[in-house]
């Protein structure tokens, strides 16, 4: 990204009620990394998961920090700096109230809508912006896939689920003076959590499911709930405006009532299955590559299609259609414009070239797996390869959940490696590989077998790059590999950082040498 521009507002006036801002300046930026900060910078000490932003604060001030934010209780221990130094209750909490005034408020002048869920979220948010555009608006989008400001993609974001608040609120900023009228933001759990969404002033919150996930951040599945839960209680704040505001509720989940009891926001509730929801798809045909349905309200029925496969996206379609109402837009206009896309990077992609389909997705969960395979089930003539791994440094439970439905739903998988962090690839592989031999998969693979096997086969093939080209050489015609767990992801996290990477470039340049160019 850019260097950030002058001050669109006042960051003092984000700052908690009762801390005093007498004397303190004005400043360029706001930071909570240090290695980041120039000169005439405000320095916000967060506490992370590996480092501590108290320990940092001088190297800031000596970067050219004006000022400095710490815990209560923190500063004395810093010695004198030089800079004013403000104490607040939490300066993860405080972060983001400072950075929406640093740029004025942006949410305010917004219509914003939230995404929150297990799966899905990336998915659905696409469908949304494709919907409000139809519709005539302009959006921008902020999502772990892409990030747009009024159809520019933003280059130079690292690599998170959901960016720090500073750089949430300046890219709505940036919407904003781009002419955007609407944001559509994914609103994960980590993200929630740690207050980076706080400020965002949402009008619209959908959730599309809940399974259990995340659970090494969060601990137990009621705090994970409980995470997601923030983006419904959002809608309970005070506001600029007295516009209603919406919970768009995925009825087909049992967990939608927890979320609607969550918000005083009006719930508006969508499904494929729930007669009583009130937006429902019915006639769904599902097709190798989309899906048609109509959408049924009280008041009219709407034709639709999704150019992506499977029943869940006919769900994130129709989510995307209901909030797109929800805002007063017209139905079949937003219909349309989830029509009109052709997809999204990373999810359900193919990879064209081999004589065979190839197929790249991000599913990384055993529910999203699951889904996956299921779908792409129906539209297979021979065998179902799929190429995976685990995220190290994550739930263990992710793991042995990845492995059994591998077993349960894949005729082939080749294990390898997915952001193995600190952790040894061979170890995470060993426990995905011992969770399908209990499931009843067999290791090891003999091409004389015949088809259909009565289990599933795996072998290990730690890494990513010599797994895909293992798999591309097991697939015959009729076959179909997938590469799951990267998606549209540009890097592979080891012990020693990141390491640029994409599956589906590594598809094609293995899929070239193999066949020939890719058509």
């Amino acid at each position: 990204m850019t260097a950030p521009p002058s001050p669109r507002g006042d960051w003092r006036g984000g700052l908690p009620a009762g801390v005093a801002r007498d004397g303190l300046p004005e400043v360029r930026a706001v930071q909570h990394d240090h290695r980041r900060v120039e000169a005439g910078d405000l320095f916000v000490c967060v506490i992370g998961e590996r480092f501590d932003g108290h320990d940092f604060a001088s190297a800031a001030v000596e970067a050219g920090a004006v000022a400095v934010l710490t815990n209560e209780g923190r500063s004395a221990a810093l010695g004198d700096l030089g800079v004013p130094v403000v104490e607040v209750p939490d300066t993860r909490v405080a972060l983001a109230g400072i950075a929406a005034a640093h740029e004025g408020y942006p949410g305010r002048q917004l219509q914003v809508v939230g995404i929150t869920g297990t799966d899905g979220k990336s998915t659905t948010a696409f469908m949304v912006a494709a919907a409000l555009e139809a519709c005539g608006a302009t959006v921008g989008l902020l999502t772990t896939v892409e990030s747009r400001v009024a159809g520019r993609p933003v280059e130079g974001l690292v690599r998170l689920t959901t960016q720090e608040a500073p750089v949430i609120q300046r890219l709505l900023a940036e919407m904003v003076e781009a002419g955007c009228t609407h944001a559509v933001v994914e609103a994960t759990s980590h993200g929630l959590e740690l207050h980076r969404l706080d400020h965002c002033d949402f009008n619209v919150a959908v959730l599309t499911n809940l399974s259990g996930d995340h659970l090494d951040f969060h601990g137990t599945l009621e705090a994970y709930r409980k995470a997601k839960g923030r983006l419904f209680e959002m809608l309970n704040e005070q506001r600029h405006d007295e516009g209603q505001r919406y919970a768009v509720l995925n009825a087909d989940d049992p967990s939608w009532r927890y979320f609607a009891a969550r918000t005083r926001a009006r719930a508006v509730t969508y499904a494929l299955d729930d007669e009583d929801a009130d937006v429902r798809a019915s006639d769904v045909a599902l097709w190798p590559d989309g899906a048609t349905f109509l959408v049924a309200t009280e008041e009219e029925e709407v034709e639709a299609s999704v150019r992506l496969p499977g029943r869940f996206n006919v769900a994130n379609a129709l989510a995307a259609i209901t909030a797109a109402a929800a805002l007063g837009f017209d139905a079949n206009l937003a219909a349309a414009g989830v029509a009109g896309l052709r997809g999204v990077p990373g999810r359900m992609e193919r990879v064209p070239g081999a004589p065979f389909e190839v197929v790249v997705d991000y599913a990384h969960t055993a529910d999203a797996l699951r889904k996956v395979l299921d779908t792409l089930r129906p539209v297979v003539e021979g065998r179902l390869i799929v190429v995976f791994g685990c995220a190290g440094e994550r739930s263990r439970d992710r793991r042995s959940g990845l492995g059994r439905v591998a077993a349960e739903a894949a005729d082939l998988a080749v294990l390898t490696e997915e952001d193995p962090r600190s952790e040894p690839s061979e170890a995470i592989i060993d426990e995905i590989a011992q969770a399908m031999l209990a499931a009843g998969a067999i290791e090891g693979f003999d091409a004389s077998d015949d088809e259909p096997f009565a289990a599933a086969r795996f072998e290990r093939v730690p890494d990513r790059r010599e797994a895909i080209g293992r798999a591309l050489d097991l697939a015959r015609p009729g076959d179909l590999v997938l590469l799951a767990g990267k998606g549209h992801e540009q890097t592979i996290e080891r012990a020693d950082g990141p390491h640029p990477w994409d599956d589906r470039r590594a598809a094609r340049e293995a899929i070239a040498e193999r066949f020939g160019a890719a058509g």
